[in-house]
C-alpha cells in the first residue's frame, strides 16, 4: 500500500486535465480493488469501518461545540448550591480564656440591668427576656445565672452623659429690620422635670444645674452651652458637639433656647462669667439674664437695652430619648402663651455611659474591644455552620442579641464608624470560619466606606486591628482564588455569584488601602491577586496532568491522556473567557482570560513538543491515529485565541506545532482512505438495493457513503491545515483518494445489481432505478465534499475558484459518475427496446383507414404506464436522464421504421409525424418534462428532415442532396486541401464560364507521397440542366498543388442558373494508371451568387475575373441520407442519379 507522497508525487505539477479514475482504477488494481488489501501492522482492521467513522464522527462534534465564542448562558448550567469553602477554626478571633468569658458575661448584664433611654420598636423591652437569652449564649446554669445577676445589680449604677450635637434649624422668625435673623443656641440640663420657682423662704428650689445647689449661689458656667452665632439667616447650620453629665436619667430635661443676637458681645465670655449671676425667675428668664449679665459685666443694666430676641425653645428629658440615640427635627415651642415663634430645630442625641462599675472596664478595656468580643460571642452563636443555608445568612440577628449590641453600642459611645468597623472585624473573621453570604460582607464594607468618608480617622490601636483583618480576608480569599476552579466552578450559577461578590469585597479593599497611615497591605492588592491566579492555575494544570497523563507513563500510554488534557483545558479557557474574564475585568482590573491562556498554553506547548519528539520515532498508524485528535484539540486553542478581535496567534508557544504532527496527519489519511473504502464495502454488503423509506428513493448504502464523505469534507475543513504547501499536497492526496473511493463504491454497486435475481418479462428493474440513484445521490455528495477541500490561500488557484489540481480531479470525477449514470440508464432502458419497437411498427403497419390517434394510442398508454412507474422510482435528476434516453430510443426506432421503407405514401409519412409531434408534447409535459430545446436535439432534426424528404418528389429530393453539398461550404476547414476557380456568366452568349485555375494542399494518395490530380466539373441538379454533361481537367502527374489555369462553357439559361439548388459541383480525383481512380475531395460553387446571374438592381457580389477558393470536403451525413432516400425512389430518375452518384461514392470516405 503506497503512502500519502508516493501516490501522484508530482501532484504539485499536476495541469488542467486530470485522467479518468475509472482508467486509472483499471490501470492501477493495486490501488483500488474490490477486496482492499491489508494494511501495515498496527492499523485498524477491516471489519472495523464503522466503529472507525463513529469515532470520526466524535471528534467533529465536539469540532463543532468549539464553533464560535463560548455563551455564559450555555456554560452556567447548573444552579446547585456552591461548593463548600474552607473552614480554619484557628483563623476566627482568639478564643478567650474562662476569667474573660466571665468579665464579658458580667459585662453583658450590666448592660442589660443598668440600660436608659427609650427602647425602640424593634427592640426586646423585656429585661427577664435578654437575661434568659444571655444565659443561653454563655451556657450557664440557672444557680449560676442568678447568682451573676445578684452580683450585678450589687454594683455602683454607671455614670450617664447625654451627647447633643446641634445640626440645623429652618424656618426661623425673622427679629432684623433685614428680614433675617442672627440665631444662636443656648442649651443645658435641667436636673428637674418643672421651671425654675422664684427664691423664697418658704418655695421649694425645683431646678439646679448642679445637685444641692442652693437659691442665689453662683450657678456652674459647664451646665450651659452656646453655639456660634449664624448672621443673617432663618436657616442656620451649626454641626456644633456637646456633652452633658446626667444626675438622673429619670428626671433631668435637656432645654435648649434659639436667640437672636443683637450686639457684639462674645457669648463665650458671657456664659464664663455667669457664676457673677443670681436671682433668676424662671428658666426662660433664667437664660435671658445671662446674656444680660454678661453683657452688663455682671451689673444689672436696663432690662430694654441691649435684649436678644427670643427665637423659640425645646424641652426633651433625658427618659424620652432613645437607647439608640435618634437623629430627630424638633418643632420649637414658645416660652409662654403670649410668645411667638415658629420653626424646627435638628438635634443628634444619644445616652451613653462615662463610668462603668464592671471587671472590664477595670481593667481598662475598652468599650471597643468589649463590643467586638461580645458581638464575636453572639455571632457563633446565632450562625452555627450545621444550620440550613448557612452559607447564605446574612448577619440576621435574633431580637434578644440585636437589642443587647444596640445597648452595649449606646452605652459604650461607639461611633457609627466603629461599629461598622467592629462589625467587619468580627464578621469577616468569623466567615472564615463559618462561611457568611459574600454580599453581606460587602454590604458591611459598603457601610463602612460610607461612614469613613464622613467621620475623622480612628485610633491608632482599632485601625491597626482594622488593618489586621484586612490582611487576614485578603489572605484566605486569594486562598479561594488559587482554587477557582474548585470554589467557583463555571458551571454554577450560584457559586459564580459569590465569586462576584467576593471579588467585590476585595475590590473595597483596595478603596481602603490610600486611608491607612499603617498599610495592611505589602504590595497592590490586584497584584496579589494576579500572583493567586498564577499560582492556581499552574497548580490546577500539575494536578491534571497527573490525573490524566503522568510523565513516568510511556509516551504511547500517555498520548491518550493528553488528548483529555488538552480538551479539559480548552473548556477551561472558553469558562475562563465567558464567566471568569469578564467578572475580574471589570471589578478589579485584571485580564484573568489572557494570564490563564498565555500561562496554559505555555504549558501545553511544552508537554506537546516534548512527547511529539519522543513519538516521532515510533510512528505507527494508532500513534498517528490519537496524535491526529491531539493535533486537532491544539489548533482548537489556537483558534480560539485567533477568534478574539485584536488576537495574533503567531505569539503563542503553540505556533508552528503543526510541524512535529505532519507525518501523523500523512499517516492518518492512509488510514481515512482503506477505512473509506471497508465502509463503503461493508455499506454495499448489507445493501438490499431497496430504498431507504418512503420519502427516499435510494438505498442505504447510498446514505451510507453520502455521510462518509461528508464527514471526510468536515473534517478537512476541521483540520484547516496552516502550511498552504504542505495543505496543497494533502488537499489533493485526499481529493485523488475521495475520487477513487466514490468510483470504487460505483463497481460495488455495479457487481451487487449484477448478483440479483432478474424478474422476467419486469420492463422496468427496481433495482437498477435505486443504482441509479444511488450514482445520482453520491455524485452531488462527492461534488460537494470535493468543493469543500479547498486549501488555504498560498496554493496555486483560479481566481475566484478552486485549486487547479482540486478542479480538476472535480471534473473528471463528475464525467466518470455520468458516464457510470448513463451507463446505468442505457441498462435500465435497454430492456423497454423490443416493446418501443414493436409500438413503432404498430403505427407503421396500421392501415390508412384508421386514425392517427389509434394508432399512436397503443404507444402512448404503453410510455404512459412505464414513466408513471419509473417517476416512483427516480429522482427527477435520473427521471430526465431516463427520459432522453427513451426519446432516443424513440427517434432511432421511427428513423428505423422509415428506413425499412422508403418508397411510402404521404399519409404514411403524416402518421409519423403526427406520432413525433404528439410524442414532443407527452415528453415535454407542459414544462414538466424534458426541455423543447432538449427534445429538438440533433437526432430529431435529422428524423424531422427524414419525414420531410419522405414527402418530397424526386426532383425535390435531388434539389436538396445539391443544397445539402452547398451547405457545407460555409465550414472553413483546410484539411482536404482547396481550389481556387473563376465563374461568371456571359449573358450574350448565354452560357456560363468557369475557369479552374488551381489547387492547394491536396492530400497525398499515391505512394509516393504525392498524387496525379484532375477536376471533374459538372453542374446540378440533371433536370435543371438536361442537356450538360461533365467536363474535367487534364491530369497534372506528381504533385499536390496543381496548376490548370482551364475554361469550359456551359450553355445553359440564366434562369435555370438562378434556381436555389443550381450548382457547379468541383470533383478532385487522383488519376491512377492501373486501378481506379482515388478520390481527393470536392466544392460546391451556388450559380445564384456569380457575376452575370444576379440581376442588376440586387447588386452583384462578384465580378468576372475574380477568383473564389474553395474548400474541399468529403459528403457529410445529410447529403448521403439524402442519396438513400432516392435510393429507395423506383422510379427511373431516381434510380439514374442514385448509380452515376454511385461510382464516385464507392472512392468516397466518411470525415471523421
Amino acid at each position: 500500500m503506497s503512502t500519502l507522497l508516493e501516490i501522484k508525487s508530482s501532484v504539485l505539477r499536476q495541469v488542467q486535465v486530470c485522467p479518468s479514475f475509472r482508467r486509472r482504477t483499471e490501470e492501477e488494481p493495486g490501488s483500488t480493488s474490490a477486496d482492499p488489501q491489508e494494511p501495515t501492522t498496527g492499523a485498524w482492521k477491516p471489519g472495523d469501518g464503522v466503529e472507525f467513522f463513529t469515532q470520526m464522527r466524535l471528534v467533529l462534534k465536539k469540532g463543532e461545540g468549539r464553533r464560535g465564542l463560548p455563551c455564559p448562558e450555555v456554560l452556567l448550567c447548573s444552579s446547585s448550591p456552591a461548593p463548600t469553602e474552607p473552614m480554619d477554626p484557628n483563623r476566627g478571633l482568639r478564643a478567650l480564656t474562662q476569667e474573660e468569658v466571665e468579665m464579658l458575661y458580667e459585662e453583658a448584664l450590666y448592660t442589660v440591668l443598668y440600660r436608659a433611654g427609650t427602647m425602640g420598636p424593634d427592640l426586646v423591652d423585656n429585661q427577664e427576656a435578654l437575661l434568659s437569652y444571655l444565659q443561653q449564649v454563655f451556657g450557664t446554669s440557672p444557680e449560676q445565672h442568678a447568682e451573676a445577676v445578684e452580683c450585678v445589680k450589687k454594683a455602683k449604677a454607671p455614670t450617664y452623659a447625654l451627647k447633643v450635637s446641634v445640626m440645623r434649624a429652618k424656618n426661623l422668625l425673622a427679629k432684623d429690620p433685614n428680614g433675617f435673623s442672627d440665631p444662636y443656641c443656648m442649651l443645658g440640663i435641667l436636673p428637674a422635670s418643672g421651671t425654675p420657682q422664684e427664691p423664697g423662704p418658704h418655695k421649694e428650689q425645683r431646678f439646679s444645674f448642679r445637685k444641692g445647689a442652693k437659691r442665689g449661689s453662683p450657678l456652674p458656667a459647664k451646665c450651659i452651652q452656646v453655639t456660634e452665632v449664624k448672621s443673617s439667616t432663618l436657616n442656620p447650620v451649626w454641626k456644633e458637639h456637646f456633652l452633658f453629665e446626667i444626675e438622673d436619667v429619670r428626671t433631668d430635661q435637656l432645654h435648649l433656647d434659639i436667640w437672636d443676637h443683637d450686639d457684639d458681645v462674645s457669648l463665650v465670655e458671657a456664659c464664663r462669667k455667669l457664676n457673677e449671676v443670681i436671682g433668676l425667675k424662671g428658666m426662660s428668664r433664667y437664660f435671658k439674664q445671662i446674656v444680660k449679665s454678661a453683657r452688663a459685666n455682671g451689673r444689672a443694666g436696663p432690662p430694654e437695652d441691649h435684649t436678644d430676641d427670643f427665637l423659640g425653645c425645646l424641652n426633651i428629658p433625658i427618659w424620652e430619648v432613645p437607647v439608640a440615640g435618634e437623629d430627630r427635627w424638633f418643632k420649637l415651642e414658645p416660652r409662654s402663651s403670649a410668645s411667638r415663634v415658629q420653626g424646627d430645630c435638628q438635634l443628634v442625641l444619644k445616652l451613653i455611659t462615662t463610668q462603668r462599675d464592671t471587671g472590664m472596664s477595670q481593667r481598662g478595656r475598652s468599650g471597643f474591644l468589649s463590643y467586638l468580643l461580645l458581638l464575636s460571642r453572639l455571632l457563633q452563636f446565632e450562625h452555627r455552620p450545621d444550620g440550613p443555608n448557612s452559607s447564605s445568612w446574612r448577619g440576621e440577628l435574633s431580637g434578644p442579641a440585636a437589642t443587647l449590641l444596640c445597648l452595649h453600642g449606646a452605652q459604650s459611645n461607639l461611633s457609627a464608624l466603629q461599629l461598622a468597623v467592629l462589625h467587619w472585624q468580627v464578621s469577616s473573621r468569623h466567615h472564615q470560619t463559618c462561611t457568611l453570604d459574600y454580599g453581606y460582607l460587602l454590604s458591611l464594607l459598603e457601610d463602612m466606606q460610607a461612614h469613613w468618608e464622613e467621620a475623622a480617622s480612628l485610633p491608632q490601636e482599632q485601625e491597626e486591628s482594622l488593618a489586621d483583618s484586612f490582611s487576614a480576608f485578603s489572605e484566605f480569599a486569594l486562598r479561594l482564588l488559587r482554587q477557582l476552579r474548585d470554589y467557583f466552578p463555571a458551571t454554577n450559577s450560584t457559586a459564580i455569584h459569590r465569586l462576584e461578590l467576593l471579588l467585590k469585597c476585595l475590590d473595597k479593599l483596595q478603596l481602603f488601602q490610600p486611608s491607612f497611615e499603617i498599610c495592611p497591605f505589602e504590595t497592590e492588592l490586584n497584584m496579589d491577586i494576579a500572583a493567586a491566579l498564577k499560582r492556581g492555575n499552574h497548580e490546577w494544570y500539575d494536578r491534571l496532568l497527573n490525573a490524566k497523563s503522568p510523565r513516568e507513563q510511556p509516551g504511547l500510554q500517555r498520548l491518550a491522556g493528553l488528548v483529555e488534557l488538552v480538551d479539559v483545558i480548552y473548556e477551561d479557557l472558553q469558562s475562563c473567557y465567558s464567566i471568569y474574564a469578564s467578572l475580574f475585568h471589570s471589578i478589579i482590573k485584571i485580564d484573568f482570560f489572557t494570564l490563564t491562556f498565555r500561562q496554559l498554553e505555555r504549558l501545553v506547548a511544552e508537554e506537546v513538543w516534548v512527547l511529539t519528539e519522543e513519538l516521532s520515532l515510533r510512528m505507527t498508524l494508532e500513534v498517528a491515529s490519537q496524535l491526529f485528535e491531539l493535533y486537532l484539540s491544539l489548533a482548537d486553542i489556537q483558534r480560539f485565541w485567533s477568534s478574539i478581535l485584536g488576537r495574533d496567534s503567531r505569539s503563542l508557544a503553540l505556533a508552528g506545532i503543526h510541524v512535529p504532527f505532519l507525518p501523523a496527519v500523512k499517516l492518518w489519511l492512509q488510514v481515512l482512505r482503506d477505512q473509506s473504502k471497508w465502509r463503503l464495502q461493508g455499506a454495499v454488503d448489507v445493501d438490499t438495493l431497496e430504498p431507504v423509506d418512503n420519502s427516499s428513493k435510494h438505498s442505504s448504502s447510498a446514505a451510507t457513503a453520502s455521510l462518509c464523505f461528508s464527514h471526510i469534507q468536515e473534517l478537512w475543513a476541521y483540520l484547516a491545515w496552516p502550511d498552504p504547501a504542505q495543505a496543497q499536497v494533502l488537499g489533493t492526496q485526499l481529493s485523488q483518494d475521495l475520487c477513487e473511493a466514490a468510483i470504487f463504491y460505483t463497481e460495488l454497486l455495479r457487481k451487487k445489481v449484477d448478483t440479483q435475481p432478474r424478474a422476467s418479462g419486469e420492463a422496468v428493474s427496481e433495482p437498477l432505478c435505486v443504482v441509479l440513484n444511488n450514482v445520482e445521490l453520491l455524485r452531488r455528495a462527492v461534488g460537494r465534499a470535493l468543493r469543500g477541500l479547498a486549501w488555504p490561500e498560498g496554493a496555486a488557484g483560479l481566481p475566484g475558484g478552486l485549486p487547479r489540481t482540486l478542479l480538476s480531479c472535480t471534473q473528471t470525477l463528475d464525467e466518470d459518475l455520468q458516464r457510470e449514470a448513463c451507463t446505468v440508464t442505457a441498462h435500465l432502458t435497454s430492456k423497454m427496446v423490443g416493446d418501443i419497437r414493436k409500438y413503432v411498427q404498430h403505427i407503421s403497419l396500421s392501415p390508412d383507414s384508421i386514425q392517427n390517434d389509434e394508432a399512436v394510442a397503443p404507444l402512448m398508454k404503453y410510455l404512459d404506464e412505464k414513466l408513471a412507474l419509473l417517476k416512483a422510482l427516480l429522482v427527477k435528476e435520473n427521471l430526465n436522464r431516463v427520459l432522453e434516453a427513451l426519446w432516443e430510443l424513440l427517434l432511432q426506432a421511427i428513423l428505423q421504421a422509415l428506413g425499412t421503407d422508403l418508397d411510402v405514401s404521404a399519409d404514411f409519412c403524416s402518421r409519423f409525424h403526427f406520432t413525433l409531434e404528439a410524442l414532443v408534447a407527452f415528453f415535454h409535459a407542459d414544462g414538466q418534462g424534458l426541455s423543447l430545446e432538449n427534445l429538438k436535439d440533433r437526432s430529431y432534426k435529422k428524423l424531422e428532415e427524414e419525414l420531410r424528404l419522405h414527402k418530397c418528389s424526386t426532383h425535390e429530393c435531388i434539389e436538396q442532396y445539391y443544397l445539402d453539398k452547398l451547405k457545407q461550404r460555409s465550414l472553413g476547414q483546410n484539411r482536404y486541401g482547396r481550389l481556387s476557380v473563376r465563374c461568371y456568366y456571359e449573358a450574350a452568349e448565354q452560357r456560363l464560364a468557369v475557369e479552374v485555375l488551381h489547387a492547394a494542399d491536396l492530400l497525398p494518395l499515391d505512394t509516393n507521397g504525392l498524387s496525379d490530380p484532375f477536376v471533374i466539373v459538372e453542374l446540378g441538379p440533371p433536370h435543371l440542366f438536361p442537356l450538360v454533361h461533365s467536363q474535367r481537367t487534364q491530369v497534372k502527374s506528381r504533385t499536390l498543388h496543381p496548376v490548370y489555369d482551364e475554361l469550359f462553357h456551359f450553355s445553359v439559361p440564366a434562369e435555370a442558373c438562378r434556381r436555389p439548388a443550381a450548382c457547379v459541383l468541383f470533383t478532385v480525383m487522383d488519376h491512377d494508371w492501373l486501378s481506379t481512380n482515388d478520390f481527393e475531395g470536392e466544392a460546391a460553387l451556388g450559380l445564384g451568387s456569380i457575376g452575370g446571374i444576379v440581376r442588376p438592381q440586387v447588386g452583384g457580389s462578384t465580378r468576372a475575373g475574380q477568383p473564389i477558393t474553395l474548400h474541399l470536403r468529403r459528403p457529410k451525413a445529410q447529403v448521403r441520407s439524402t442519396l438513400r432516400m432516392l435510393e429507395g425512389r423506383t422510379n427511373r430518375e431516381a434510380q439514374e442519379f442514385v448509380k452515376r452518384l454511385r461510382e464516385l461514392e464507392k472512392f468516397m470516405e466518411a470525415d471523421p
